[in-house]
């Protein structure tokens, strides 16, 4: 059965919101350095990782599709202490995972504006003006800034993509000696790669928060298979984009005798400079402008979907007759505000910040993974909305992947196995 246009477009938003977040950190820095790094030897992982992450971040929407709820609901009805392992997981991830994005975002400002501002009293200020800018211009605002922002950067990276396949790849230097991948810190840089891609686990619940809102903004309840369509329609814009940015990576440095600098400034300039090496340097301030955009886009969705999933958390377990838009606007000012405290503490190594970030969202991934498909095979979702068998298989080899490689590293980075 074909899907209606008129109705299709007031579902699609979440799936592009979903783009934002994860093309971002896992993208722009870490698929990035893994192309600088290790060439392709890491494509074979990004793809697993994006494939067998998939089920969980569809579970999110499944959820909401089936029930017109968010899946934290669901969460609540396995249990109360679904909802605690959920929470007290989530404030063990959540800092680390906005003071990264956002230091990240103080170092494209400064580069597209040719600033020296103190890149932690950046942050800071994009914290809050960020916080401000979602109590008071809510769903709306960030739904349609996105598409806008979304756009320019997949332009851009399309463009930038085939130049580099069109010059080719760069001659190695005579000194050029590749990095070994299965030595300790080829291991610990491959679980935070994953970590990240496309993004974390538990940002699943994000997916049917926004589904949920946007229901509301519309006034439109879509069908699942509308809301699957937009969710598919976001997802696989973000895989594609991550092998993009790994041959841009490749294309450019691998070999080259040049890493990725620690400095966000720095770091800033050099992945610019990838895109417009392809392009032209008539392009750098349009390309600064993409890069800073899509970090910015990043790091106000992951204010949101945070803040929307605290609030909503803390709702369910502690003030139910509370109201939501107060919830909401609280836990924004409570992630911004403790975040900016994780930056002034980690933000001497940008790589470091980076790294935990990630592994720690890749470490306690299969809990979430679990959760989702636990609730999406329930009671709560009628036979007809539940996985087609493919899609539970897929699940149960992702439960088995992300289990496997956290295990692996935590392994190795506790000395237990050597490499």
């Amino acid at each position: 059965m074909s899907l209606d246009r008129k109705h299709l477009l007031k579902a699609m938003g979440p799936g592009i919101l979903f783009a934002s977040t994860c093309i971002g950190v896992s993208h722009l820095v870490q698929s990035t350095r893994a192309g600088a790094d290790y060439g392709f030897q890491l494509i074979v992982f990004i793809i697993l990782a994006n494939l067998f992450k998939y089920p969980f971040f569809e579970f999110g929407s499944r959820y909401a599709g089936a029930t017109k709820k968010s899946i934290l609901e669901g969460y609540q009805q396995e249990g109360k202490w679904v909802l605690w392992v959920y929470f007290l997981l989530s404030l063990a991830s959540m800092f680390t995972v906005t003071a990264a994005v956002t230091f990240v975002t103080a170092g494209m400002l400064n580069n597209l504006m040719g600033w020296s501002f103190d890149p932690t009293i950046l942050s800071g200020c994009i914290l809050a003006f960020c916080t401000l800018l979602l109590a008071f211009g809510k769903y709306s605002l960030l739904d349609g800034l996105l598409k806008i922002i979304g756009s320019v950067l997949l332009i851009s990276t399309l463009v930038a993509f085939f130049g580099v396949l069109g010059k080719g790849q760069i001659q190695p230097i005579e000194s050029f000696v590749p990095k070994e991948l299965m030595e300790r810190e080829g291991i610990i840089f491959l679980i935070a790669l994953m970590g990240w891609m496309p993004t974390a686990v538990d940002l699943s619940t994000w997916n049917s928060l926004w589904a949920v809102e946007r229901m509301k903004q519309t006034g439109y309840q879509p069908k699942l298979k509308e809301i699957l369509f937009d969710f598919n329609f976001g997802y696989i814009i973000t895989a594609f984009l991550a092998l993009c940015f790994l041959t841009l990576g490749a294309y450019v440095m691998y070999g080259s005798g040049v890493e990725l600098s620690s400095n966000s400034a720095e770091f800033s300039d050099q992945v610019v400079r990838l895109y417009t090496s392809a392009i032209g340097d008539w392009a750098y301030l349009i390309i600064a402008i993409a890069a800073f955009s899509t970090m910015f886009s990043t790091t106000i969705t992951v204010v949101d979907g945070f803040g929307r999933a605290m609030g909503e958390t803390v709702r369910l377990m502690f003030f139910k007759n509370a109201g939501v838009k107060t919830l909401y606007t609280a836990m924004m000012v409570i992630v911004a505000g403790v975040s900016f405290i994780f930056i002034l503490l980690l933000a001497s190594n940008l790589k470091d910040l980076v790294d935990l970030a990630t592994t720690l969202s890749f470490v306690i991934a299969p809990v979430f993974a679990y959760i989702n498909y636990k609730v999406i095979m329930s009671d709560q979702i009628k036979d007809e909305y539940k996985p087609k068998p493919w899609l539970k298989n897929l699940a149960l080899a992702g439960l088995i992947f992300l289990t496997v490689f956290a295990i692996i590293y935590i392994m190795v980075y506790f000395g237990i196995i050597s490499v």
